[in-house]
C-alpha cells in the first residue's frame, strides 16, 4: 500500500538524536500502516477488521521473535528489532492498534471523556513510547505527555473537520454539539455562527490541555527537548490558524508552511517551566 500523507510535524527529524531515529521510525510505520488499513481505500469494514486482526497477530509474532509474514515484513522486521533493542512495551503498541480498530465503524462520541478515552489509545501511547526510549517514568511526566498527545489529537480533529465530516467520521461529541444548538445527525454542510462557536470552544479546550503538558519540554534532554518544543508550538500554531479564519474549519483546512516553522522556532526559545496561568 502506498499512500501519500500530509504530516503536521516531520517524523524522526534532524533534531531527533540519531540513536532514537530507528525505533521512532519503526513505531511510526507500524502506526501509519495500521491507520491505512483502517482508513484508506475502498475495502468494506469487515475486510478492514480482518486485516487489522491479522496485523495484531504479526505484532505478537514480532514481540515473540517469530519471523513475520511477507505481507508486512517491511513493517514488522524493523519493529521486531527495535522491540528487542529497546524493550518497547507491547501494551502501548497494542493500544495504538486497538484505536484503529475502533475507527473502522466511524463511532460517535457522547461526551469529552469518551473522546479522551479514544485519545488514550490513539495518541497517548506515542508519547509514552518516546518517554520510554528516554528512560523517563515519573508519573507527572507521563501525565504531561498524555496532555500533549491528547491535545495534538484533538487539534488534528478540529483541523480536519472539512475532510473527516464528508467521510462520515465525526469527532464532535454529542454533548458539545447539543451545547451549541447543533443536531448530531444533521450537521451543517458549511460553517455557521453556531459551528464557529463550537469550534472556538473546542480549540480553547485543546489549547488549555496543550499548555498543561508543555512543561514536559524541560524534562527531555538536548535535541529531543527542542523537537518537543516545536511539536507543542506546531499544535498551538494550527489553533491560531483556525482562529484566524474565524473557526471556519468545516469548509477549510489550515496547514503549516515554512514561514510557520520559523515562527514556531522563535517561540520555542521561551517556554515556561510551569503551566502559565494566562495563556498566550
Amino acid at each position: 500500500m502506498s499512500v501519500e500523507h500530509y504530516e503536521n510535524f516531520p517524523v524522526a527529524s534532524w533534531l531527533c538524536p540519531a540513536a532514537l531515529r530507528p525505533p521512532i521510525t519503526a513505531i511510526y510505520w507500524f502506526a501509519r500502516c495500521a491507520d491505512d488499513l483502517a482508513d484508506e481505500g475502498d475495502a468494506p469494514a469487515a475486510q478492514r477488521l480482518s486485516d487489522l486482526a491479522a496485523y495484531r497477530v504479526e505484532l505478537r509474532k514480532a514481540a515473540e521473535g517469530q519471523p513475520p509474514a511477507s505481507r508486512w515484513a517491511h513493517v514488522f522486521t524493523p519493529l521486531a528489532q527495535q522491540i528487542r533493542a529497546h524493550d518497547l512495551p507491547l501494551p502501548l503498541l497494542d493500544d495504538l492498534l486497538q484505536a484503529f480498530v475502533r475507527d473502522v465503524p466511524n463511532p460517535r462520541y457522547a461526551d469529552r471523556p469518551a473522546l479522551l478515552d479514544y485519545c488514550r489509545q490513539s495518541a497517548n501511547p506515542v508519547g509514552r513510547l518516546l518517554l520510554h526510549l528516554h528512560g523517563i517514568t515519573a508519573p507527572d511526566a507521563l501525565a504531561q505527555s498524555d496532555a500533549i498527545c491528547s491535545a495534538l489529537q484533538l487539534i488534528n480533529f478540529w483541523q480536519d473537520l472539512s475532510v473527516d465530516l464528508p467521510r462520515g467520521r465525526c469527532y464532535l461529541t454529542d454533548e458539545d454539539l447539543a451545547a451549541h444548538g447543533l443536531d448530531a445527525h444533521q450537521l451543517p454542510r458549511t460553517d455557521t455562527p453556531a459551528s464557529q462557536a463550537l469550534v472556538a470552544d473546542l480549540c480553547t479546550w485543546a489549547q488549555d490541555m496543550m499548555w498543561r503538558g508543555a512543561p514536559l519540554v524541560h524534562r527531555l534532554p538536548g535535541r529531543s527537548g527542542w523537537e518537543l518544543r516545536l511539536v507543542v508550538h506546531g499544535g498551538l500554531r494550527i489553533l491560531e490558524k483556525i482562529g484566524a479564519m474565524q473557526h471556519r474549519s468545516l469548509s477549510r483546512r489550515p496547514t503549516l508552511g515554512p514561514a510557520d516553522l520559523a515562527f514556531m522556532a522563535w517561540r520555542s526559545l521561551w517556554m515556561p517551566r510551569q503551566t502559565p496561568s494566562v495563556q498566550p
